[in-house]
């Protein structure tokens, strides 16, 4: 009997019990098709009744097949349960169970990854090691994968690193795992030493690379990367790779080329939709971005709540706050889609911004989800923005009892305080930062020249070419002058003078960044930076006067959205 349905496989199984006869073997062979099926089906519960109902002791391919599906499924926990009950088996007086072998652990650690379990991903490599599986390619793969969704990227290393056999799969799970732990200019070296190294990219790794290039602004690897899907005309019909190529063109500054690219795609996924919408929104494309959505809707797709967040940071990212707060209202009823904190975080920063901070605060008070840290973040930097000092300080008690890792919070608070000249506040808060051992991430801008990404923090002097770009800064200062230009010294929440707060401002990271672009860039040449942070004020002023002096478009896409400066202007309009 062949199973094609649960109910067969039940009918099958209600057979076995009844007839109570034929051979052992017909019988046995019978459950493995009928465990095979419910275990594969996601039927975890009816597998485990046919596991136990074996007239002898399992094998290793039914414990393998449970802990594959369990691995697979919503709660990856229950594999590793099965596997120290396989582990607890082997104890029976009744004889041992079989040992776990090279089927086995791929899909413990692959658990272990999805639950985040990083010390007993430990123990499972150790109990690898004892097994002499260590050797096992597939089982390396897995581990570096495990290590790397766990945020052990140093320890995926140290396996990759001791590989003498290395495939598409090592590189590509090496290279996603160093995307994922923030570091993806990592990634973009290691992609280049796997094409050294004469392996292979596969569609999996294409993917990978793009999202490290829409990271870090490295245009020309994910142009090359375009090339290469073209030329593997099987990967280009991939639904991923596509919204890979439209998400890597939109955070590099090319809007107009991710609209090309999505506009040729035949049948598009919701998943298209949704990363050519953000990529608008990112860009302060708002009317485009809502037209967009509209028109996924009249074809009859329905948004999911990704989507939805790239519709609210659209109208958040120009102000049209009755026109986002109305797709919020009706998120629930019109598509189905339950609110997350997401959600409520970009309505509250939609209303902040536009200084409507009475409502901003209801609707936090009012939301049936428990506020976290960014919410009452997002309504108190409004608070200093629009000069609500009061409500501000009112309000930071909610964050009295933040999480001790949460270093975003701290740097709020001091900030508020030394907007307000309450040094000796803002001194504790850093003392108390400095107890906790947590540190600011610094500025970091990144520009990419002849195909090379560089990167500079603030005050950078490392770079070999440092002489040049702060003789270059140099320049622009002067040039800066002869406009009309002064430093907005209240950007720098420093207790120093006011020479030193200049001096703090005119070294920012994207001015070293926009210096290098300058000498080294042909004229005429659009300059490209990203940066890890909000832009602020001051620098913001700067750019749209560079744009100006220098006949250049400057794009600088801060942690916030897209910012194109030409002519002494820049794309949001001062609204960011």
């Amino acid at each position: 009997m062949e199973i094609t349905t649960m109910s067969q496989a039940m009918q099958l199984h209600a057979r076995i019990l009844k007839s109570g006869s034929g051979s052992p073997e017909n019988t046995t062979h019978e459950l493995i098709k009928l465990f095979t099926f419910s275990a594969l089906s996601g039927n975890l519960t009816y597998a485990s009744h046919v596991l136990d109902s074996l007239p002898t002791q399992p094998s290793s391919y039914f414990y393998n097949t449970m802990i594959r599906a369990y691995s697979q499924s919503p709660d990856p926990t229950r594999a590793l349960h099965f596997f120290l009950f396989m582990h607890r088996q082997q104890l029976r007086p009744s004889g041992p169970a079989p040992r776990p072998d090279k089927f086995t652990y791929p899909f413990v650690l692959k658990a272990c990854s999805r639950s985040r379990r990083t010390r007993l991903g430990r123990q499972v490599h150790g109990l690898i090691y004892k097994s002499d599986l260590e050797s096992d390619r597939f089982i390396r793969n897995s581990l570096i994968h495990m290590y790397s969704g766990c945020g052990e990227s140093g320890l995926a290393e140290k396996v990759f690193d001791g590989m003498s056999d290395r495939d598409v799969v090592s590189w590509t799970s090496m290279i996603d795992g160093l995307v994922d732990d923030d570091r993806p200019l990592e990634a973009v070296r290691m992609f280049q030493q796997m094409l050294d190294d004469r392996i292979e990219p596969n569609e999996a790794t294409i993917v990978s690379v793009l999202r490290a290039c829409a990271d870090t602004g490295a245009l020309s690897i994910g142009r090359r990367m375009h090339a290469l899907v073209d030329e593997k005309r099987e990967i280009g019909l991939k639904a991923n790779v596509n919204t890979a190529l439209i998400d890597m063109y939109a955070k590099c500054g090319c809007i107009d080329s991710a609209m090309r690219l999505f506009n040729s795609i035949g049948r598009k996924d919701v998943f298209a939709w949704t990363a050519m919408i953000s990529g608008l929104a990112s860009h302060g494309q708002c009317q485009d971005a809502t037209e967009l959505f509209d028109q996924m809707e009249q074809l009859g797709l329905k948004p999911d709540e990704r989507t939805i967040t790239a519709v609210l940071s659209a109208c958040r990212n120009v102000g049209r706050v009755t026109k986002g707060y109305a797709y919020f209202k009706s998120m629930r009823r019109k598509y189905g889609v339950r609110p997350t904190l997401q959600h409520y975080g970009c309505v509250v920063d939609l209303l902040s911004r536009g200084g409507r901070l009475n409502d901003a605060e209801e609707l936090i008070r009012k939301m049936p989800i428990k506020p976290d840290a960014v919410l009452w973040r997002t309504l108190i930097w409004a608070c200093k923005i629009h000069g609500d000092i009061d409500r501000g300080e009112r309000l930071m008690k909610h964050l009295d009892h933040i999480d001790s890792t949460d270093c975003g919070s701290y740097v709020l608070l001091g900030n508020m305080y030394a907007s307000t000249g309450k040094w000796h506040d803002k001194a504790r808060v850093r003392k108390l930062m400095n107890h906790r051992g947590l540190v600011k991430p610094p500025g970091c801008s990144r520009i990419e020249v002849n195909g090379l990404l560089h990167e500079f923090t603030a005050g950078d002097s490392t770079h070999v070419e440092a002489e040049k770009i702060y003789g270059k800064m140099d320049e622009i200062e002067e040039r800066l002058r002869e406009e009309g230009y002064h430093p907005k010294l209240s950007e720098v929440l420093l207790d120093i003078e006011d020479e030193e707060k200049a001096f703090q401002l005119r070294h920012h990271s994207e001015r070293l960044a926009v210096a290098f672009g300058l000498i080294k860039l042909s004229p005429g040449a659009e300059i490209r930076i990203v940066k890890n942070l909000r832009s602020c004020e001051d620098c913001h002023t700067v750019m749209k006067l560079i744009s100006k002096i220098y006949q250049r478009e400057v794009m600088v896409r801060d942690r916030i959205r897209y910012h194109h400066f030409r002519n002494g202007e820049c794309s949001c309009r001062d609204y960011w």
